[in-house]
């Protein structure tokens, strides 16, 4: 870690135990979560991308194996996909790695004030569960898509379908983690949607 990065972890944690203090909640969520994804990014993801890649590819190369649609080689990343005499291989990379929306998951979540501490760490093993499965089930459809109409389908399989099959799975966990919460726990008046 250089001398910067360092120097702006302790400005940004100065500043968010001023936004604390003065009870400025909305700001105290922006400031910490956008600044938690941002040193995540800098500090973890450097460690954790190459094993979650390996682990994405391990993964969907199970299905891979059990449906006899395409190989794995995890240790590399790559899924060889094969189409009658055409072949291809998919490369597991940072993008596909899931780690940018585990990180901006976690990030949102352990500043969402509905949570106590105890909860976000269960919610944030789960999320991170469903989030990892969402992927390996995008990648298995790409890889699916491919296998039966050939080559000429990467592109629709990946940069489409592929994306919104898993952002609509992301949506679905924000739903449940966020919205869902959020509105069963809120209090209006002397009124209250859940039973503590």
């Amino acid at each position: 870690m250089n001398w910067l990065v360092f120097v702006c972890l302790l400005g940004w944690i100065y500043i968010l135990t001023v936004l604390y203090r003065a009870k400025l909640n909305f700001w105290y969520y922006i400031c910490g979560s956008v600044g938690l994804f941002i040193f995540s990014l800098i500090l973890i993801e450097p460690y954790v991308v190459v094993p979650l890649q390996k682990a994405v590819s391990a993964v969907a190369g199970v299905i891979g194996g059990l449906t006899h649609l395409y190989d794995s080689y995890f240790q590399q990343g790559i899924l060889f996909i094969q189409n009658g005499g055409t072949s291809l291989s998919l490369y597991i990379d940072f993008e596909c790695s899931g780690v940018i929306e585990m990180l901006a998951f976690l990030a949102l979540l352990w500043f969402f004030p509905v949570y106590d501490k105890y909860e976000r760490v269960v919610v944030s093993m789960i999320g991170v569960m469903a989030i990892f499965f969402a992927n390996v089930l995008r990648i298995f459809f790409i890889c699916l898509l491919v296998h039966i109409w050939g080559i000429d389908m990467y592109f629709f399989a990946h940069t489409i379908f592929a994306r919104i099959l898993f952002y609509g799975c992301t949506v679905f966990l924000y739903f449940y983690v966020f919205t869902k919460p959020q509105i069963v726990r809120q209090k209006v008046g002397a009124f209250r949607y859940d039973s503590n």
